[in-house]
């Protein structure tokens, strides 16, 4: 069950955002302020944040800078929620790592409808980070690769390549159609650079290459 991390120092709002969150299957935490905050992530980490910026201390704005620049923290959901309505208030919000942001007054109805989407946005990233084939293991984010639990050294063409045979795992991915994912579409190269690249990847993977399945008249496909 997903869990939402309410920081909101009005009562009545943060009854109303407990209440539907439950009532749509959330397990909810409230907090008033940024340090209560901090306390409860140390001991269980949230799948999303519900941020208000005008809180008593610490502001919202200085409490999201401070989650996104501590490595277990930053990659948390976060929804700004707050009643400044100014587009330059969003903007700095969002730029500052706000995932969504949510004005007051807001429905319930939106409100429960943005942490759905936002949750599914985030799982979807984290399927699309972790990505296994085989014996094969690919993390985008640390952007390593390896085969049977043993690191495998490839240049960055070849990992943006087996990354985007593994996004298509069973799908028949044409010549053209990697040249134009991994190197532009405005690229100058040869007609084999596909095929040399398949070649020096499937070597360097070892047993992971047997992956890489040639489609006669086509191109490659991971199976």
């Amino acid at each position: 069950m997903a869990s939402v991390y309410i920081v909101e120092d009005d009562v009545n709002i943060r009854e109303i955002e407990r209440y539907a969150l439950k009532n749509s299957g959330f397990e909810v935490m409230e907090f008033e302020r940024g340090t209560d905050l901090s306390d409860a992530i140390r001991r269980q980490k949230p799948s999303l944040i519900l941020l208000d910026i005008m809180l008593p201390g610490e502001d919202g704005l200085d409490i999201l800078l401070n989650l996104r620049n501590r490595r277990e923290t930053k990659d948390i959901p976060v929804i700004m929620v707050t009643a400044k309505s100014a587009e330059i208030d969003k903007v700095k919000g969002l730029d500052m790592g706000a995932d969504d942001y949510l004005t007051k007054p807001f429905g319930v109805m939106e409100l429960i409808s943005r942490v759905k989407a936002l949750l599914r946005r985030t799982e979807r990233m984290e399927e699309e980070r972790l990505l296994n084939c085989g014996c094969i293991c690919l993390d985008s984010q640390r952007h390593i690769v390896t085969v049977q639990g043993e690191e495998c050294g490839l240049t960055f063409k070849e990992f943006e390549l087996l990354r985007y045979l593994m996004l298509n795992e069973g799908i028949a991915l044409s010549r053209d159609k990697i040249m134009a994912q991994v190197w532009g579409i405005d690229y100058e190269g040869e007609s084999r650079t596909v095929d040399m690249h398949i070649k020096t990847l499937r070597q360097k993977l070892g047993e992971g290459g047997a992956w890489i399945k040639t489609v006669r008249n086509i191109g490659y496909m991971m199976k």
